[in-house]
This record gives structure tokens, C-alpha cells and sequence, in this order.
């Protein structure tokens, strides 16, 4: 279902795949837009492996493409630096496929919100996540994607490295 990477030596092992949406703080969301138009937005996220959580409005051009068409695809930048004596790029990246579904139901969504708030504000106490979660939960949302591909590639110096080690 989902095309073999061509550069298939450049690919990364899935514990560094997970490690890169872990430790970034900001991806790029592709959803099928308004009048068939692809739409991409930058979104602070939280991963888990199977899943990746954004938070959103609970109105908006993402929230109205997802429950169109819930087919998305994520993608996460952990670096790219432009090598110009050797016309290169030096990066490493994630590409994630999978369906999406916009979260507003109360106790699921409170549980959501959590979890990114422990993610961006990690210095507030649980109590504090929680009364946020009250305070936004009447306009905010969750979407929720159910990853089904995920594959990280990088620079061939970069794999041929990984290899030595």
C-alpha cells in the first residue's frame, strides 16, 4: 500500500525514527484542503509510536479537510543544513502516513490535552495541565492520527556512519 523507499539504504532504524518525533517540537500536517487543494501547516505535536496528537481549534480549515478525507501525512524535520562546496544537503527527516480523527469528546479529549501540555509546559504541575484542560476545552481540539507508515531517512554519510557504530 504504502511505496518502499527508493533510497532504501538512507533509511532509518525505527528506534531513531522514534527518538526524532520525540525529542522535535514542531512538524508539518498535509491534509486534502479545500477544493481538492493540498493544505500543510506547521503544529506543535506529541508522539508516541502508532500515534501522533495535535492540538487545533474546534473549527477550522484542518478540523473541516480531516473529517473530509481523514487521510494525512506528517512530517517532522530533525535537520538540513545545505552543504554548498559539494551542491548537498547534510538532513535527517521523518515522514509519517495515517488516518486522522478530530477528538471532542470530554473525557478523551481532557486525557489528549494532558498529555500535551506535559509535552510543551513540563515545568507545571499536574494540576495546573488539568485546570487548563477546564479552562480550553470548550474550544479546543484533539486530532488524533492513527499512524499506519512511518519511515525516517537521512544523508548516505550520515547511514554509512550509523553502520560503523
Amino acid at each position: 500500500m504504502f511505496r518502499e523507499m527508493r533510497r532504501f539504504k538512507q533509511q532509518m532504524p525505527q528506534d531513531a525514527v522514534d527518538e526524532i518525533m520525540k525529542n522535535n517540537d514542531t512538524g508539518i500536517l498535509a491534509v486534502t484542503g479545500d477544493d481538492g487543494y493540498p493544505y500543510t501547516v506547521p503544529v506543535n505535536y506529541y508522539y508516541e509510536p502508532g500515534t501522533i496528537l495535535i492540538h487545533c481549534a474546534k473549527n477550522g480549515h484542518k478540523t473541516d479537510a480531516i473529517k473530509r478525507d481523514p487521510k494525512v501525512s506528517f512530517c517532522v524535520v530533525d535537520e538540513d543544513k545545505v552543504m554548498a562546496e559539494d551542491y548537498n544537503t547534510d538532513y535527517v527527516s521523518v515522514v509519517a502516513f495515517g488516518k486522522a480523527k478530530v477528538i471532542t469528546d470530554g473525557s478523551r479529549l481532557r486525557e489528549l490535552i494532558l498529555k500535551i501540555a506535559r509535552k510543551y509546559v513540563p515545568m507545571n504541575t499536574d494540576q495546573q495541565h488539568r485546570e487548563y484542560a477546564e479552562k480550553t476545552i470548550t474550544s479546543l481540539a484533539i486530532i488524533e492520527i492513527d499512524v499506519e507508515h512511518i519511515t525516517g531517512k537521512e544523508t548516505m554519510a550520515r547511514a554509512n556512519a550509523r553502520k560503523t557504530v
